[in-house]
């Protein structure tokens, strides 16, 4: 019989931390505006929020230490990934036209597609997995940093190089225009104008905080001896951190644009963190916050894609003309009972709680949805 797969409880614990820090960011409750840094930065520099997204790519790049161990012929592997990013990428396009009608004159007409997002989280999930995904199949970890830094230098260069007087600009960056030239406005960020933040330039430099994430899962798991590994993981993140902060003046820290620099300081502060976590509670019996987080990090993607759905099914529901049912809650109950930021955060968690709650049925029942 095989010997089962080894489980790291801190790259479960990481993951899932990611995931619920993502629906507490996406779905503040309304009535108030939310803390500063739970709000993403206009344009550059850097919040609490913009650290989860490019987590939960590191977190992608972790679970592919372990599912890739197995050998697998060059077409099956080909085929499974080809399949995997279809399906994530097609479930991602099919979120944004959720709930595929909408009223009109008392009756209702269906969604137009020519106005319907193309790119967005799931879609840059997606394709940020299928790159890393034949990179990590088929380069060693050393030519896995030489690509890396190709992308992050590579994307910066094309920047500068389209546009030298202003290359960060929103609407002038060689991003946007290739985003309006391939995919047009109306299949755009609706609130971007004109501007998508998961455009298909910036799926280059994000593909970096996949692998990353596989390069340190890889390293953890196979290191002989776990403490000095830790402690490498750690400085080589602190190390990271500190060339994001040495880029910045020349490449700014910007989550829209994911900058080299943006990838640089999100994959430091991973490996920081994911050096704690290891060091807390691997070879530690699972403790009520472990196991809480882990529960997120068993069904991730079905989970974030609840929680996208849902609260647009609530927001259907009108308790009064343009007011939904999330929105009714969130005003009505966390609002008059605590009134500003806390009680929009308290709303938040309140509905990842929710979220949660999927992901513990699941758990209970042994269910592990694989896309």
């Amino acid at each position: 019989m095989a010997k089962p797969a080894e489980r790291f409880a801190s790259l479960d614990v990481f993951r899932g931390l990611a995931v619920a820090l993502m629906i507490v960011v996406n779905t503040p409750g309304p009535g108030a505006p939310p803390f500063p840094w739970l709000i993403h930065a206009k344009w550059l520099g850097f919040t609490g929020a913009d650290w989860v997204f490019p987590s939960f790519l590191f977190a992608v790049g972790c679970a592919m230490a372990f599912s890739f161990k197995t050998p697998m012929p060059h077409r099956q592997f080909a085929l499974k990934v080809l399949r995997r990013t279809a399906l994530i990428f097609l479930l991602g396009f099919l979120m944004y036209w959720y709930p595929f009608v909408h009223r009109v004159d008392g009756g209702w007409a269906v969604n137009p597609l020519a106005d319907t997002r193309i790119m967005g989280v799931l879609q840059r999930i997606a394709l940020c997995y299928g790159l890393a995904a034949f990179a990590v199949r088929y380069l060693s970890w050393r030519w896995l940093v030489a690509l890396s830094a190709v992308l992050l230098l590579g994307y910066w260069a094309i920047l500068a190089a389209y546009n030298p007087a202003d290359p960060f600009s929103k609407l002038g960056n060689a991003g946007t225009r290739l985003d309006l030239l391939v995919l047009g406005q109306s299949h755009l960020y609706r609130r971007g104008g004109g501007f998508d933040p998961e455009g298909l330039l910036g799926t280059l430099p994000a593909t970096v905080n996949v692998i990353a994430g596989y390069l340190a899962a890889r390293y953890l798991t196979t290191a002989p001896d776990r403490r000095p590994a830790l402690t490498r993981i750690a400085v080589t993140g602190l190390v990271l951190m500190a060339a994001a902060l040495a880029w910045n003046p020349f490449f700014p820290i910007a989550k829209k644009l994911w900058t080299g620099s943006f990838v640089l300081l999100t994959v430091g502060s991973d490996l920081v963190i994911l050096a704690g976590l290891a060091a807390l509670l691997e070879g530690r019996p699972p403790n009520p916050a472990s196991r809480f987080f882990e529960v997120f990090g068993r069904n991730p993607l079905v989970i974030y894609l609840f929680s996208e759905l849902f609260v647009t099914t609530l927001q259907q529901v009108q308790v009064s003309p343009g007011v939904g049912l999330y929105d009714w809650v969130g005003e009505t109950l966390f609002q008059a009972a605590v009134p500003g930021p806390i009680g929009s955060l308290l709303c938040a968690i309140a509905y990842t709680l929710v979220c949660w709650l999927l992901g513990y049925i699941l758990d209970r029942r042994g269910v592990v949805v694989k896309l």
